[in-house]
């Protein structure tokens, strides 16, 4: 099909649009600015500056929490009332206990293995020869969207009959050592733990690159220190490095950890939800938006919900106390 100019000049027209728009509204704000109040020019600023964030805030996040939250003591059409129904179901439907079961194993081991990984890159690739060519090659994956990164892994997974050649990396490598091909995806529960490694690739460069920060702000008078007691690499690793910089690897547990509760594309390019591989955020889009079962969906929108706040505090409060350290 030939490329039709006239066809796009619509969306043009409305990007310029959109684009005026908001040099416009930043022209506005920036002339109110400069005429407010001379006496209380500090608070007027603050509020006209936080003011458009703060209204963005208010009816981007915290009215459709509570919007939310009021739609999971209701019906699927959003209109009776329920009460605590929609969250008796969550926990006594044996669909929805094997997602909750699932969401349990993404938080139990993709945080914990792609911080672990990247910490032992970290560790590897600390002051080598060819150090930035290295993290450049780890770091990769994490420029590659989750959706991309889960068609690149669902070739790897890819099966085919055993009388045909593979092309899942996978399953060629099984037939390579004298193993028969197996469809990986639809085997409970490994095809949950293979969706995991898909997470753990992704991030695993994201936890390197912190990890190796801290890694390198360790005081050197301290490693010095350490190699004059005679202590061994291993040593230094677990009695130095590791208590050094564990408030990072905390933060970059909790950050992942927040990540992987809400996961949804990789479930949902790789399998669909399908095969026993549903998580939370998954099945709250197909509750909601698929089988208009508005207040089941909401309820597994509030648990999730509810399940991300205590990571956030805890998170709040390492940021605290490093700051307070310093």
């Amino acid at each position: 099909m030939a490329f039709d100019p006239l066809s796009e000049l619509p969306k043009l027209v409305y990007l310029v649009i959109a684009v005026a728009a908001f040099l416009a509204v930043v022209g506005v704000l920036l002339l109110v600015v400069d005429h407010g109040p001379r006496s209380r020019r500090d608070w007027w600023q603050a509020l006209c500056f936080l003011g458009p964030a703060g209204a963005l805030l208010l009816a981007g996040l915290v009215y459709p929490v509570l919007r939310t939250t009021l739609l999971s003591f209701r019906d699927r059409a959003g209109t009776g009332w329920v009460g605590w129904e929609n969250y008796a179901w969550m926990f006594t439907q044996p669909e929805i206990v094997l997602v909750l079961r699932n969401t349990l194993l993404w938080v139990l081991f993709a945080p914990a293995l792609a911080t672990g990984i990247g910490l032992v890159y970290a560790v590897l690739v600390d002051r080598s020869r060819h150090e930035a060519v290295a993290k450049s090659l780890l770091f990769m994956p994490m420029a590659i969207s989750f959706v991309g990164a889960s068609i690149i892994w669902r070739f790897v997974y890819t099966h085919r009959p055993a009388d045909e050649p593979q092309i899942g990396l996978l399953n060629q490598l099984v037939v390579v050592f004298g193993g028969s091909p197996r469809q990986w995806l639809l085997t409970e529960p490994l095809n949950t733990l293979l969706l995991i490694v898909v997470l753990v690739w992704i991030q695993a460069g994201f936890a390197m690159v912190v990890q190796s920060a801290a890694i390198k702000a360790v005081p050197a008078e301290i490693t010095e220190a350490a190699r004059i007691d005679g202590v061994n690499p291993w040593q230094m690793f677990w009695r130095v490095t590791l208590p050094m910089i564990w408030p990072t690897v905390a933060v970059v547990l909790i950050t992942i950890s927040v990540q992987t509760l809400k996961v949804f594309d990789i479930v949902r390019t790789m399998t669909g939800g399908q095969f026993g591989t549903s998580v939370i955020a998954n099945e709250m889009y197909n509750q909601a938006f698929r089988y208009g079962e508005l207040g089941q969906g909401s309820a597994l929108a509030v648990f999730l919900f509810v399940l991300v706040i205590p990571l956030v505090l805890i998170q709040i409060r390492n940021l605290r106390r490093t700051r307070e350290a310093q």
